[in-house]
């Protein structure tokens, strides 16, 4: 069998006369997979439960799928003569629904409480927990989660370095009172795959050759004030991560001007950044009115105008080959020109600066954040008493404390939203809560 089809399982169970390609099992066994259900209660930016409109994790995981299935497709008929390396259709729709499986409740807020809460054992990232859950928590198979092909899992893996490796030299004190923190600076985590999962990493770098190994997990030296950061992914994961650019650019941007956070003013300001020739290329010169206007038709308009810049972005995708190393999978990766990338940069920071730094959502935030630190206090505290059933048997066979933080860890990380605001309210508000209440 070809090295990157290998899963780490022994073969299963082989039913009679499934037609079914190895990356189309992978991506079976992610959308049936728990962790995917819930990301459609997962925040994106704006909580969930709260509007009709805006994404979700599992939203936005659907369109990372979509524009990475369209980059490839794009790539197909520009540089036929890499077919044979790009990923399959099928792959490259795994990887981008798979990617944000391990994001925890309250998005980016509850990633920082978490890696607070795990400071001393092995900290916590929302990239690592992804790895995590494919090859470790879910479960398709006993002991190796949902098992997926060698390539998908490489995919996946967005930074290959271990979090013990990034981490800065000097990592704050953890304090009683975390209102006296500033958690987006003090204790946002490295991104990296967590050091509980070396082996697996291992494993799936097992085929290339020594050098590439070597020269693949390259990273930039951590110091006593910023951590380090890998340096190099391979071509799947190039695809991901630009779809996962362009989803969060474009779509979060619509999601802010349907919700009146976002003006034609702003706008203004992102088209500034839009190259004369490239812009008038792929028609983006004239889209503002498409794209606020209010009227009855205004959907159908505004979606002409976010599908007329997906399209200029996917288009302009090129590939760039690093010829230091042997593997085409390390080597070749997708990049944008300059135009488009400074444009794409812009409209991030735009919604960086007008959404996600809006006060209303930074206060989700830090209600998140709060949740997440007083779950994780009281569970650790009494593990045999809230525990559901199935964490607290992980949790008696675990073998040192680090390992049981690491199971309280993954019980709050796969938490809801609303799961985790109806946990929190039973533990700790009065007049909340049943003994007749599942949670």
């Amino acid at each position: 069998m070809n090295k990157w089809k290998e899963r780490r399982a022994p073969a299963g169970i082989q039913r009679q006369e499934d037609q079914r390609e190895e990356y189309e099992r992978d991506r079976a066994r992610v959308i049936h997979s728990s962790a995917f259900r819930r990301l459609q209660a997962k925040t994106q930016i704006l909580g969930v439960l709260e509007g009709d409109f805006h994404r979700t994790r599992l939203t936005h995981s659907m369109e990372v799928a979509q524009i990475g299935r369209g980059l490839v497709l794009n790539l197909q008929k520009r540089f036929p003569e890499l077919n044979d390396l790009l990923p399959r259709l099928e792959q490259i729709e795994t990887t981008g629904l798979a990617h944000d499986l391990g994001h925890p409740p309250f998005g980016h807020g509850g990633e920082t409480a978490l890696n607070c809460a795990m400071a001393g054992y092995g900290g916590f990232e929302g990239n690592g927990q992804t790895l995590r859950i494919l090859t470790r928590l879910e479960s398709h198979t006993p002991e190796n989660g949902l098992d997926l092909t060698r390539r998908t899992l490489l995919g996946v893996l967005k930074y290959p370095a271990p979090y013990s490796n990034l981490c800065s030299t000097s990592p704050p004190e953890t304090i009683e009172n975390s209102a006296n923190l500033n958690f987006q600076h003090t204790w946002h985590p490295p991104k990296c795959f967590l050091d509980t999962e070396q082996e697996v990493f291992n494993w799936i770098l097992a085929p290339l050759s020594n050098s590439d190994q070597v020269r693949f997990c390259e990273y930039t030296p951590p110091t006593r004030h910023s951590h380090g950061r890998s340096l190099h992914k391979a071509l799947d994961t190039s695809l991901m991560n630009l779809a996962d650019d362009i989803a969060y650019g474009i779509h979060d941007f619509e999601d802010g001007i349907v919700l009146r956070l976002l003006t034609p003013e702003h706008w203004q300001e992102v088209a500034l950044q839009l190259d004369q020739k490239w812009g008038e290329k792929n028609d983006l010169l004239k889209i503002e009115t498409k794209l606020f206007t209010h009227a009855d038709n205004s959907g159908y308009n505004r979606r002409q105008a976010v599908g007329a810049l997906v399209h200029a972005l996917i288009s302009s995708a090129e590939l760039k080959l690093n010829e230091e190393f042997e593997e085409p999978l390390l080597g070749w990766n997708v990049v944008l020109p300059e135009e488009p990338q400074r444009f794409l940069k812009a409209l991030k920071e735009m919604v960086s600066r007008h959404v996600i730094q809006l006060n209303t959502v930074q206060a989700a935030t830090f209600k998140g954040r709060k949740i997440v630190l007083s779950l994780f206090d009281a569970l650790s505290a009494e593990p045999e008493m809230l525990l559901p059933s199935s964490f607290q048997l992980l949790w008696k066979e675990a073998k040192s404390d680090l390992q049981q933080k690491r199971i309280i860890c993954d019980f709050i990380a796969g938490m809801t939203d609303q799961y985790a605001n109806r946990f929190f309210e039973r533990l700790f508000l009065p007049g909340h809560g049943s003994v007749f209440d599942r949670i």
